[in-house]
């Protein structure tokens, strides 16, 4: 939906995707399950902002089941939903890595967020026409990168609604590891700000314990909610025509990301028709 109708509108409405589900587990480590922990965290983050006026929440999903990574994207899109976010939980073979990162739809030239967005993607092998429904083979990175198509205006808002939740995800102590782009076939199939938010590493004994505890996801519902809060209420109290508040933030974001020597090859420009492959193997 285009930015000039959002401050028009009497509901701006959020569509909240738990990742995972069914006979699509996710991550598993240690007895922690991400499709139990996203499906927790969105059902949280739903009921804190169904509190407030003026606010449409959307589930992908309210209980464990399968859903297509296509019928995720159509769902929000057939809504004509202004906000899309995708909550997962990360996970490595080693138990140090930790900390909460967001992603917007991009290009990436890292072997590290490769893998991640072929964990998250590979749930297509799950779905019986999954070639028919994307023409898309999840293990290829020329694949991946060849099918990446930004959106600049929606890119800049995900960019500034990624930055309010890694802003409020350091408020609660979690260590920040920044926004980042990546092809993520959910965030590439709607045509909406959206973001793929990875809550933290259930692989890390400490921090799976936190986002499979009570509390834990308190907090972690909390930030997301108010970061969803926040984003909506500088949609509507900006200029059709301007978002000074929204493009300080998105610049600042764009400022990270650079600087950031794991992405440091990142674009964020729409890409021309033609896309060089890079060798996924060089950091």
């Amino acid at each position: 939906m285009g930015i000039k109708t959002l401050s028009a509108q009497k509901k701006f409405t959020i569509v909240l995707d738990a990742g995972h589900g069914g006979k699509d587990y996710g991550a598993s480590r240690g007895g922690y399950i991400e499709k139990k922990i996203a499906l927790s965290l969105a059902l949280k983050t739903g009921e804190i902002l169904k509190r407030e006026k003026g606010l449409d929440v959307i589930f992908t999903r309210k209980k464990d089941v399968f859903i297509e990574l296509h019928n995720r994207a159509r769902i929000a899109n057939e809504k004509n939903a202004d906000l899309f976010v995708s909550i997962h939980c990360n996970a490595n073979n080693s138990s140090k890595p930790h900390g909460a990162e967001t992603y917007v739809l991009g290009l990436r030239g890292n072997k590290e967020n490769f893998e991640i967005v072929k964990k998250e993607n590979e749930v297509i092998l799950l779905e019986d026409d999954y070639k028919k429904n994307y023409d898309y083979d999840p293990n290829s990175p020329e694949t991946v990168i060849a099918l990446s198509v930004l959106q600049e205006e929606n890119l800049d808002l995900s960019l500034a609604f990624g930055g309010f939740v890694q802003s409020n995800f350091r408020g609660i102590k979690r260590f920040d590891r920044k926004v980042k782009q990546a092809n993520f076939l959910v965030l590439r199939e709607t045509v909406m700000p959206s973001v793929l938010i990875e809550l933290g590493f259930i692989s890390n004994k400490i921090e799976g314990k936190f986002l499979n505890s009570r509390s834990g996801q308190y907090k972690m519902a909390k930030a997301i909610a108010s970061a969803i809060e926040k984003y909506v209420k500088r949609i509507r109290i900006n200029s059709v025509k301007e978002l000074p508040n929204i493009s300080e933030t998105t610049k600042k974001t764009k400022k990270e990301i650079i600087r950031n020597d794991s992405i440091k090859k990142e674009i964020l420009k729409s890409p021309p028709k033609k896309i060089k492959v890079e060798n996924q193997n060089k950091d």
